[in-house]
């Protein structure tokens, strides 16, 4: 069985940056540069802003948008009439650039584009996404487009250094079933029982905020603030954004918008799901909101890869890191990969994607390589011979290797085959970065008997990786 790695490396681009709200967090602060703008004469104002619109416009599609927005934010501040040169400039000055993967681009994940015209015979046209690091260790997520050829081996278009966020929308309705989950395994369904009985089935943001205030002027209750707290985090982690149509896929990232992941979204494993009932595929990721200190897990869908829904997931399955969901239902139901204990690997199934109860251990580890714990690198693969699942193993030193394991097609807590040893281990050039001495990945795709491996080194930048599928079926086969 031989593993061949490309040559192709994709290293973190400081010139890709966002432009976002700059947060001062004291209001006599900024209330204050506000005052100050709003002393300078017509003249002046003109002047500030073509300076500010010449050294920007040509690093973000709608600048002027930007500025008036974060206008918008500190707009309390201002009591007296304002020209819009005024509200531009002031948002000018409540602006700054974020360059989202100035330090790493690692954790990859691949799907076929769901746009295939165009490309030649024995070419598969794919979306990879990464996990972008930037100041302070915050994480988002970026996209790239690219071409699998005939061969195994992958070419990746151009990178597009103008970047932008998307367009962000609450939920138009949330679910009370799913907010009670939450609340459930917060043990707090019985003290938010005031709020819960003011909403119906599927209620508004401002259904919520009513029935929030309702409770704030009656309630007595010790743990009121906690409560409060917790219905609006649940509200802000589900919401929806878009991208503009026109623009290159690897112009847009998700970057964090809500408090439960104020520090990052990390290593969202994208598949691409068929449900034997629709002729349309869907496309779900899994990912982790992480907040600074508590760690929220979270599900992506999406058709197009310019509409995006997020939600939470829920139950006792859905814990801790490296939750991958199959391609499809296996007897009528959906099926994930977790590990909940941070340790070993399970199977969970699941009528509702959101609802994940009851999972069944299938592996532990075993193999000198993988003895401090064992995980999954995305999610499995539909093969004749059974679903086939990249695996992470860490070993001595805190070393992660990439190995491989066979599940039954019909039943996946049946595992059929393992590796013996690693699949792939860090070489002299990989093994050295941010985090030493780790090979990971968040996702493979299979094409014209290829397995293309899209990987990480240390933390740090990504390639990619191909083996034959046969020969690694056959080497599953002997353990």
């Amino acid at each position: 069985m031989k593993v061949i790695r490309s040559n192709e490396k994709l290293m973190p681009d400081y010139r890709r940056v966002i432009a976002k709200k700059f947060t001062i967090d004291n209001p006599d602060r900024e209330k204050r540069i506000v005052e100050r703008l709003l002393t300078k004469s017509p003249v002046e104002v003109d002047k500030l802003l073509k300076e500010v619109f010449d050294r920007f416009k040509d690093r973000h599609r709608d600048v002027e948008r930007i500025f008036k927005d974060n206008f918008n934010i500190v707009s309390h501040y201002v009591d007296q009439e304002t020209s819009l040169k005024q509200k531009l400039l002031i948002g000018s000055y409540f602006t700054m650039e974020y360059s989202v993967e100035s330090a790493a681009l690692f954790n990859p994940s691949i799907v076929p584009h769901p746009v295939q015209s165009g490309t030649e015979e024995g070419e598969l046209r794919v979306i990879v996404s990464f996990r972008a690091v930037g100041e302070g260790h915050i994480s988002s997520i970026t996209f790239r487009q690219g071409i699998i050829h005939e061969d195994g081996s992958i070419s990746i278009g151009e990178n597009n250094c103008l970047i932008e966020q998307s367009n962000i929308r609450t939920s138009t309705l949330y679910s009370k079933k799913e907010f009670v989950l939450s609340l459930k395994e917060a043990d707090l369904e019985e003290k938010a029982k005031p709020i819960l009985d003011e909403l119906i089935s599927h209620f508004s943001r401002k259904e919520l905020d009513d029935a929030i205030q309702k409770y704030e002027v009656s309630s007595k209750e010790r743990s009121r603030n906690k409560i409060i707290d917790t219905m609006n985090l649940l509200a802000s982690t589900n919401y929806s954004m878009e991208f503009h149509s026109q623009t290159d896929i690897s112009s847009r990232v998700i970057f964090p918008v809500s408090k439960s992941e104020r520090k990052g979204l990390e290593d969202a494993r994208f598949v691409c799901f068929q449900d034997a009932s629709e002729q349309r595929r869907m496309y779900y990721a899994t990912y982790t909101a992480f907040n600074g200190s508590a760690i929220i897990p979270q599900l992506i869908e999406t058709r197009d890869f310019i509409h995006f829904t997020v939600s939470s997931l829920h139950g006792n399955a859905a814990k801790n890191k490296g939750m991958a969901i199959f391609p499809e239902k296996i007897g009528g139901r959906y099926a994930m990969l977790s590990r909940l204990d941070n340790e070993n690997i399970y199977v969970v199934f699941s009528d509702n994607i959101k609802m994940w109860e009851n999972p069944s251990l299938i592996a532990i580890p075993h193999e000198d390589w993988e003895l401090i714990q064992l995980g999954n690198c995305g999610s499995p693969i539909k093969t004749d011979e059974g679903w086939l699942v990249l695996t992470h193993g860490v070993g001595p030193v805190r070393s992660y290797f990439l190995g491989a394991m066979l599940l039954d097609l019909e039943d996946p807590t049946k595992v059929l085959g393992t590796l013996k040893k690693p699949l792939m281990s860090p070489n002299e050039e990989e093994r050295s970065g941010y985090v030493p001495n780790v090979l990971y990945s968040c996702g493979s795709v299979i094409h014209n008997g290829w397995l293309v491996i899209p990987y990480a080194m240390s933390d740090s930048f990504s390639s990619f990786a191909k083996v034959k599928v046969t020969d690694l079926l056959k080497e599953l086969k002997k353990n």
